[in-house]
């Protein structure tokens, strides 16, 4: 798999066609201070092939994803909670709800991926970056 990643940056694949995940985006833009973050949408190339090297299926995981070089792929509420992690205080107090079982956060999880669309709507084609920020997407 050849991603072009940046060292020590991280990959955050999410719906791009889901105004909550564009907006979490645009979120972790804002907050990512220390500029640790890259985006590519799960509908691009670059997310289909690590959705593809990583055997994911995307009828059960279908909103966010981080990967690194180094650590691999997380999923659902762990790719959150570790996303939060590294924007600073007071977001980086969220990772305590790891202690949380996986299977109680990803209940949660699952239950706001499932209604997203219905909740905050859908875009008919992927967010595309302003000049700006072209520089952060793979």
């Amino acid at each position: 798999m050849a991603i072009n990643l940046e060292k020590n940056k991280q990959l955050i694949l999410f719906d791009g066609v889901c105004n909550l995940c564009n907006s979490s985006v645009q979120y972790v833009i804002k907050h990512d201070q220390q500029d640790i973050f890259r985006y590519t949408a799960l509908q691009s190339e670059v997310g289909q092939e690590i959705l593809e090297h990583y055997k994911i299926d995307t009828s059960k995981t279908d909103s966010i994803l981080l990967y690194s070089e180094e650590n691999g792929i997380f999923y659902k509420s762990t790719a959150a909670l570790k996303i939060a992690s590294q924007l600073g205080f007071p977001r980086n107090i969220m990772v305590i709800f790891i202690i949380i079982p996986p299977f109680i956060r990803n209940w949660v999880y699952d239950f706001i991926a499932k209604n997203r669309y219905k909740w905050y709507g859908k875009k008919d084609e992927c967010m595309i970056p302003t000049p700006e920020l072209k520089s952060k997407f793979l």
